[in-house]
């Protein structure tokens, strides 16, 4: 049969339109095989957000001891915005161990392995398993003290908390996965080098 030109240019228009298709979908299956995998349990992914959990709990718990040895609310408010955020994150942190189905502890892994400073694991001084989380004389510190005096501890040990975060986060930014938790991570460490400024200031107008 032969076609006349209109009939060819609609054959042309529906052939180049099946190839146009076939090639979205290759690209389509091309770009799933980019995509990231599940996270290991030795990736920077998990190891982020098991240590970064640890972490998380100690500021949490040094934020409600300050919270019942100090009636300043200025002081208070901040305890209470440091334990309300970083116990959001540490869920989260936690929900994507969970979804991964990867362990929230990992025995006979030093903390901070990710970050290839496994070797350099403070475990054995006092409690403090990772840069700048409290020892337990630190924190046993606090709790004996009140008023100003626990004021000012809690602010130093904060800050220094703080610090040792913004460096496990910063960690994850640069080795982490694009995606929601190198996001978090992101935002860790300016919300964190924020607190940081507000807290010299607060240390500063109690004379420490």
């Amino acid at each position: 049969m032969k076609l006349n030109r209109t009939q060819w240019a609609s054959v042309t228009a529906v052939v180049l339109a099946l190839l146009f298709a076939g090639g979205a979908v290759t690209v389509a299956s091309a770009d799933r095989d980019k995509a990231p995998s599940t996270p290991t349990a030795e990736s920077a992914d998990a190891g982020f957000a098991r240590d970064m959990a640890v972490h998380h709990q100690q500021a949490v718990e040094m934020s409600f001891i300050v919270r019942d040895r100090t009636r300043d609310e200025e002081v208070r408010r901040l305890a209470y915005d440091i334990a309300n955020t970083q116990a959001n994150q540490r869920g989260m942190m936690l929900g994507w161990l969970d979804m991964w189905g990867l362990p929230k502890v990992q025995s006979g892994v030093a903390p901070m392995t990710w970050m290839g400073m496994g070797d350099m694991s403070m475990g054995g001084e006092d409690g403090e398993l990772m840069p700048g989380m409290a020892t337990r004389a630190e924190l046993d510190r606090l709790r004996k003290a009140s008023g100003r005096q626990a004021e000012v501890l809690y602010l130093k040990l904060m800050t220094k908390h703080h610090k040792g975060g913004i460096h496990m986060a910063q960690g994850c930014v640069e080795r982490c996965v694009p995606g929601v938790e190198r996001d978090l991570a992101q935002g860790m460490v300016d919300a964190q080098q924020s607190e940081i400024k507000l807290m010299a200031d607060m240390l500063r107008q109690r004379g420490a």
